[in-house]
């Protein structure tokens, strides 16, 4: 049994359009894998159909035997503990210190009285810390957020995801707004740590060739559809070609995706 499996996964949206087309893959515990593709393929929808955000109009999604889209709400809030996601923009409490951030990972395993009130206990902080420590901010842990790099934001955005102790990372475009030596030790640190902890990593990435030195594997998206699923060293320009093929972007099917198109003309 694979630790992610899709079955024909499906999404149209109330306005009719197809944001994915029957898209099936599996995927391993220790694989860092690169999801490309034009804005508007379906990328975003993908993440967010495995994260629960998007309910999926048909198919299948089985995250470690367990069967995702028919969880009730209740559910579902127990199997995000285990899916780690780093957002483009941070998702960080700018007012909050750095390791007030990071903890915010412990919310599914604090209880909840104690963690509303801002409280956890020591073996929390130091998971917290050792995560820090992972990803070369241990220095920052007092400072507040907004005192922060872009750079170091995201790192720190890592950070609280591994200390949610997950089996599944989820990071869409975590690199499209930082400049190419932020987004090389964002990239470097994201990898190692999925590889140290065995976690399965899948990262939506148009940096193509940044990818290719940090993934296993790669998944090309084209119009919805999954044109290309294989190792790094077989995507090559025939497959970029499948991936790429269309003079025009597909068209966006949600507001996150076409808010991508319309950055990227």
């Amino acid at each position: 049994m694979s630790l992610l499996e899709i079955r024909d996964l499906r999404v149209v949206y109330p306005n009719g359009l197809e944001a994915l087309k029957s898209v099936s893959l599996t995927a391993e515990a220790g694989e860092v894998i690169a999801i490309v593709g034009r804005s508007g393929a379906g990328k975003s929808t993908l993440l967010r159909c495995i994260n629960g955000l998007q309910s999926p109009t048909s198919g299948s999604i089985r995250l470690e035997g367990r069967e995702l889209t028919t969880l009730t709400p209740r559910e579902l809030q127990a199997v995000r503990r285990r899916i780690g996601f780093v957002w483009q923009e941070f998702n960080l409490v700018d007012r909050l210190p750095v390791i007030t951030n990071v903890l915010c990972g412990r919310l599914g395993h604090a209880g909840e009285g104690p963690s509303l009130l801002g409280y956890f206990d020591r073996s929390h902080r130091e998971i917290a810390l050792r995560n820090l420590e992972r990803v070369n901010l241990l220095e920052r842990a007092d400072q507040r957020a907004d005192r922060l790099s872009g750079g170091e934001k995201q790192r720190i955005s890592i950070a609280r995801a591994i200390t949610q102790e997950p089996t599944l990372i989820l990071a869409d475009e975590p690199v499209a707004s930082l400049d190419p030596e932020l987004a090389w030790q964002v990239m470097e640190d994201l990898a190692r740590v999925a590889r140290e902890d065995r976690l399965l990593a899948l990262i939506n990435i148009h940096q193509v060739a940044l990818a290719k030195h940090f993934v296993d594997r790669v998944i090309g998206i084209a119009r919805g559809s999954v044109v290309f699923d294989g190792p790094i060293k077989d995507f090559d320009d025939a497959a970029m070609t499948r991936v790429y093929r269309f003079d025009k972007p597909a068209i966006p099917a949600h507001p996150i995706e076409m808010e991508e198109a319309l950055h990227e003309r």
